[in-house]
């Protein structure tokens, strides 16, 4: 288990900042991303409980013909029935919320120390969503995390500490590589990703939404299943106008 803290303002209860901002750079004129430093309140707290809840491994990749280790911890689940923290719900809710995206699933990496490393890649889901976002937050010491065009040319770096929040947007995923270089000294650091692709959820609430039960009396229609059917039809009648759904779920803003 790590010693705490971390960080000097670190601890406390795990909690998204009720006054978090982010500030956009645009890499070109389809890719940019949000950086929000203190985005998360007590990382350290989030820093050694995803340390004991997640089930942790180090993964193998074929490389030239040989197996080699990865150099950092990698884990995706809580172990057995553990719980994840609450404070994941909150910063998923928050991301989902803001962004207008459904943020899902959970991917760790644990850095025990600046020998631990990613080298450039661009995200899977890349490969599948068009425009998918990718949500970081970083938790522990501090560590640059770098991104830089897939055709070549200079990188962009920026220091992420603990608490701090990373979005990548737009076309990054197609377009643009990004890594957390080696370095001679760091403390452990913990990153928490979480990624959304699809159209928005403003857009989907929009959509026509099945008729929900309506609560009262229980009527029951005696009969053969024909004189049965018939009766709810003329119950029920289907909608003459198809223009426009019968009701639509407000937007989240």
């Amino acid at each position: 288990m790590t010693t705490l803290p971390l960080t000097l303002f670190g601890a406390g209860r795990p909690a998204v900042s009720t006054s978090w901002t982010a500030q956009r750079t645009h890499l070109d004129p389809c890719c940019w991303f949000d950086h929000a430093p203190g985005f998360l309140d007590g990382a350290d707290q989030l820093f050694a409980e995803l340390e004991e809840a997640i089930d942790w491994f180090r993964g193998r990749r074929l490389m030239y013909g040989t197996w080699h280790e990865e150099p950092r911890l990698t884990g995706q689940e809580a172990l057995g029935d553990a719980e994840l923290p609450n404070a994941v719900d909150n910063i998923r809710d928050e991301l989902s919320t803001r962004y207008d995206r459904a943020f899902l699933g959970l991917f760790c990496n644990y850095y025990q120390s600046g020998s631990d490393s990613v080298a450039w890649h661009a995200d899977r889901i890349g490969r599948t969503e068009v425009d998918p976002l990718v949500a970081i937050v970083s938790l522990g010491g501090p560590r640059t995390f770098a991104m830089r065009p897939q055709s070549g040319g200079p990188s962009n770096r920026v220091q992420l500490h603990s608490g701090d929040l990373l979005i990548m947007g737009g076309a990054m995923q197609h377009h643009w590589e990004h890594a957390i270089p080696k370095t001679k000294h760091a403390a452990p650091r913990m990153s928490v990703t979480m990624r959304a692709g699809g159209p928005p959820l403003s857009a989907v609430a929009r959509q026509p939404q099945a008729e929900s039960e309506v609560p009262g009396p229980v009527q029951r229609i005696a009969g053969s299943p024909a004189a049965i059917l018939a009766s709810a039809t003329r119950r029920r009648p289907r909608c003459a106008s198809t223009s426009a759904p019968s009701s639509t779920a407000s937007a989240i803003n």
